[in-house]
C-alpha cells in the first residue's frame, strides 16, 4: 500500500511519472519515437526554434522535451535567461488548438489556475504557455504527499468552476446522449472483444445495451455544469500559489455535476478507501450548497449521482485504455485496468439496476483480465526485443 492509504495495482507494465508537464510522463513504450531525444532535423522543432527566436524575440538557451499526451500534441520546455515556458506543438493537419484556446480563456476568466497563453499561432499549431512546473498530483500523492490538503485544494477549485461556470458551460458542447453512448460502446469493442477475446452472447449484448441506456438516463438527469472531463491526479499540478495548476482541459463539455468529482475521487491512476471518498464527496456537496449551487435533495441522492456517473466514465475508460494499446501501441495504461474495473464492480454490486452487469463481470470478466494483461506484457516484450 502506498503512503496516505492510497491503493494502487501493478501487474507487469510500469509507467513513469517523472518530467510530465501536460498529462504527465509516459512510459517509454507510450511515447512517440522522437519524444525523448528530438533530432535537430525534426521540422516541427526547427519551426519552434524559429518562432521563438525570430518572431517572438525570445533569447532561448535550450529546448527540452516536456511531455507528450494521448494525441498528436507534444510539449517542450523552453529556457530563457529570465524564465521558462512550455511550448505546445500541435501539427494543424492533426490537431486544432482553437478548442484549447477557447476553454483556456473560459477557465482563466473563472479564476482557475490554468497555464496562461502568452502567444498563439493557431494556423501553425504553436502555443507559448506559462510553465506551471513538473510535479503532478499523482507523483506527490504516491510519495506520501499531504492528500487532505491536495484534495481540499482540488475540490475548492472544482467548486469554483462549477458554481461560477454557468455562463461558460453554456458555450461548451453538451455531454449528451450520443456522446455518452459512443463512449461506452468502446468497452465491448476494445475491452471485452479485443483485450479479453470474449464473444458476447445475444442476451449479454442486450444486457449491456439496457445497462448503457440506464446509465445515460441517470447522467442526463443530473444538474448540468462546466465539465473538465479529465479532472484527475495526472492533470493537476502541485502549484506554490493557487494550487492546483489545471491542464488538459480542451475537451471540456457541459455535463453532469458528478462527472469531474468522480474523475478526481475515483481516479483511474490511484484509489482510496471508500470511507475517505465518501467524506470528500460530502465535503464537496457542502461547498456547492454554501455557494447556492444545485447539489441534490440529499446526500444520498448526490452520492448516487456520483457513483452512477462513475460507472459510465469507467466503462468508457476500460475501452479507451485498451484502444490505446491495440490501435496506438501505447501499453502503459493496461496496469490501470484492474483498478478501473474494480470501480465498476463495486458500484454495480450495490445498485439493483446494475445487478445483471455485476453478475456478468464476476462470471465472465474478472478472471480473464490478468490473463489478458499477461498476454499484452508478452507481446510488448517480444516487440521491444525485436526492436532492439
Amino acid at each position: 500500500m502506498l503512503p496516505s492509504e492510497a491503493i494502487t495495482i501493478q501487474n507487469g507494465l510500469e509507467r513513469t511519472m517523472k518530467g510530465g508537464i501536460i498529462m504527465g510522463g509516459r512510459s517509454p513504450a507510450d511515447r512517440k519515437p522522437n519524444d525523448s531525444h528530438m533530432p535537430e532535423t525534426d521540422a516541427r522543432l526547427a519551426l519552434i526554434h524559429e518562432w521563438l527566436s525570430r518572431e517572438l524575440h525570445l533569447r532561448v538557451s535550450r529546448i527540452e522535451p516536456a511531455s507528450s499526451d494521448a494525441s498528436f500534441r507534444r510539449y517542450f520546455r523552453a529556457f530563457t535567461d529570465a524564465t521558462t515556458y512550455v511550448v505546445m506543438d500541435a501539427p494543424p493537419d492533426k490537431e486544432d488548438v482553437r478548442p484549447y484556446l477557447k476553454v483556456s480563456a473560459l477557465l482563466e476568466d473563472l479564476g482557475a489556475h490554468v497555464p496562461h497563453v502568452h502567444q498563439a499561432d493557431a494556423a501553425r499549431g504553436l502555443l507559448l504557455l506559462e510553465d506551471l512546473g513538473t510535479t503532478l498530483y499523482l507523483e506527490r500523492l504516491a510519495g506520501a504527499g499531504d492528500s487532505e490538503r491536495l484534495y481540499a485544494d482540488a475540490l475548492d477549485a472544482l467548486a469554483v468552476i462549477q458554481v461560477r461556470g454557468g455562463t461558460a458551460a453554456a458555450q461548451l458542447a453538451p455531454y449528451g446522449r450520443s456522446e455518452l453512448a459512443r463512449e461506452m460502446a468502446l468497452m465491448p469493442e476494445w475491452f471485452l472483444g479485443r483485450h479479453l477475446a470474449l464473444e458476447l452472447r445475444p442476451p449479454e449484448t442486450q444486457m449491456l445495451a439496457a445497462t448503457f441506456e440506464f446509465l445515460i438516463g441517470e447522467a442526463l438527469a443530473q444538474p448540468k455544469v462546466f465539465v473538465h472531463r479529465d479532472y484527475h491526479a495526472r492533470n493537476l499540478l502541485v502549484a506554490g500559489e493557487r494550487n492546483p495548476g489545471i491542464i488538459d482541459f480542451q475537451d471540456a463539455v457541459c455535463g453532469p455535476v458528478g462527472y469531474d468529482l468522480v474523475s478526481l475521487l475515483k481516479d483511474c491512476y490511484i484509489a482510496w478507501p471508500r470511507e475517505r471518498v465518501v467524506g470528500w464527496v460530502r465535503s464537496f456537496r457542502a461547498r456547492l450548497l454554501a455557494q447556492g449551487a444545485a447539489a441534490g435533495d440529499s446526500e444520498a441522492q448526490f452520492l448516487r449521482w456520483f457513483d452512477l456517473i462513475g460507472v459510465q466514465r469507467h466503462i468508457k475508460v476500460l475501452g479507451i485504455f485498451c484502444r490505446l494499446w491495440y490501435r496506438d501501441g501505447k501499453p502503459g495504461y493496461l496496469p490501470d485496468l484492474p483498478r478501473t474495473l474494480d470501480y465498476v464492480r463495486a458500484v454495480s454490486a450495490q445498485h439493483a439496476p446494475l445487478a445483471e452487469l455485476s453478475e456478468f463481470l464476476e462470471r465472465r470478466v474478472v478472471a480473464q483480465l490478468p490473463q489478458a494483461n499477461a498476454r499484452a506484457v508478452a507481446v510488448h516484450g517480444r516487440a521491444a526485443g525485436a526492436g532492439g
